[in-house]
């Protein structure tokens, strides 16, 4: 149910739901995860690094796991998913969170720079999404959600593998969600504008005009909220009053 009052409030019961949130640990995807945990989710995060996965698991609680596993090797992937669906029963909801940006012109960027961008940020997707589609059959269906960016539609200098990673993660989302769609499993993409965390460390002081993490997430559990008949398969935030240019 979506309850509308001064602010936007998005309430949806997923009691019985199980949710991975990959890159989980901090910033967007934590907020998504605490967003699920108030929602009654059980829910897995992963991450590369063991001591903010433990510190997130014990601030979402007792329906709450975490598993190192990094998104470019498809095997350590498949393998926190099967572990989720061990304790959890099955798995319902994905979301695609994990990334990274590296932002500098092409002509200085490296080789292994280029790489890391792209193996996180697209093949990541893809090896989470396939990982996830047998479970989710055995389901009846579920959720795919890929955190994009507005990058993807609007390049910026110094961005060549960044915008190009989301521009690719748009694509491959949109064709596997007319794929999966009679399966009962609905893919979309959310796209934020600028937000206020230390990714790519962007993080400044006088950022208040920026999103907050907590607004993608409200996102996310809207989509959740949204009848079966229903597949708002792109949603674009982006901050109401950024800074005026010029």
């Amino acid at each position: 149910m979506i309850r509308w009052g001064i602010l936007p409030v998005v309430t949806v019961s997923l009691s019985g739901k199980t949710a991975i949130v990959t890159g989980g640990s901090r910033g967007i995807g934590l907020a998504i995860a605490r967003a699920l945990a108030k929602s009654d989710a059980n829910i897995m995060i992963t991450g590369t690094r063991e001591k903010p996965l433990a510190d997130a698991v014990r601030e979402l609680g007792a329906k709450a796991m975490a598993e190192t596993a990094n998104v470019r090797d498809y095997a350590d992937v498949e393998r926190a998913f099967n572990a989720a669906a061990a304790r959890f029963g099955g798995i319902d909801i994905l979301v695609n969170n994990a990334g990274i940006g590296v932002f500098a012109p092409v002509a200085s960027m490296s080789i292994d720079q280029w790489h890391e961008v792209i193996d996180t940020n697209v093949t990541g997707v893809f090896h989470c999404s396939r990982a996830v589609l047998p479970h989710m059959r055995r389901r009846g269906g579920g959720w795919i959600i890929s955190i994009s960016s507005l990058s993807g539609s609007n390049p910026f200098p110094n961005g060549g593998a960044y915008c190009a990673s989301k521009a690719a993660l748009n694509a491959f989302s949109e064709s596997l969600m007319q794929e999966v769609r009679h399966d009962g499993i609905r893919v979309a993409t959310v796209a934020p504008g600028s937000v206020n965390t230390s990714f790519g460390g962007h993080e400044t002081a006088d950022s208040d005009w920026k999103l907050s993490p907590d607004d993608v997430a409200e996102v996310v559990v809207g989509l959740l909220a949204h009848p079966a008949r229903s597949l708002p398969s792109r949603v674009e935030i982006r901050p109401a009053r950024p800074p005026k240019k010029g």
